[in-house]
């Protein structure tokens, strides 16, 4: 009996460090990784471009232009809100049905 607790915990611990090595080679891994990509990156940076510099009023222009154009294809867009499902209609056979099927599960109770 006490052999076989020892014996489990002993698997239990087996199991458990080859789990916590697995996650450290993966974590070992991956910062190696990201640290060759960094330094990969780094070395083909140059110097950032200007951006060269547009006038407020005319940003304000290309804003209203690109309103002005959503607010139209918004209006031309072929989606529209589905209509309400008609109520479904009901026999009186399966209105008799259903009715007798609700008086036998009152009378259950």
């Amino acid at each position: 009996m006490a052999n076989d607790i020892i014996l489990s915990l002993q698997i239990t611990a087996v199991g458990m460090g080859l789990v916590f090595g697995a996650i450290i080679v993966l974590w070992g891994l991956m910062s190696l990784i990201t640290s060759l990509i960094k330094e990969k990156d780094s070395g083909e940076e140059s110097a950032p471009e200007a951006a060269p510099s547009v006038d407020s009023g005319l940003q304000a222009r290309a804003a209203a232009v690109a309103v002005a154009l959503a607010l139209a294809e918004q209006e031309l867009s072929a989606a529209h809100p589905l209509p309400p499902p008609t109520p479904s209609v009901v026999s009186a056979w399966q209105l008799g049905l259903r009715s007798r099927q609700l008086v036998q599960k009152g009378s259950r109770r």
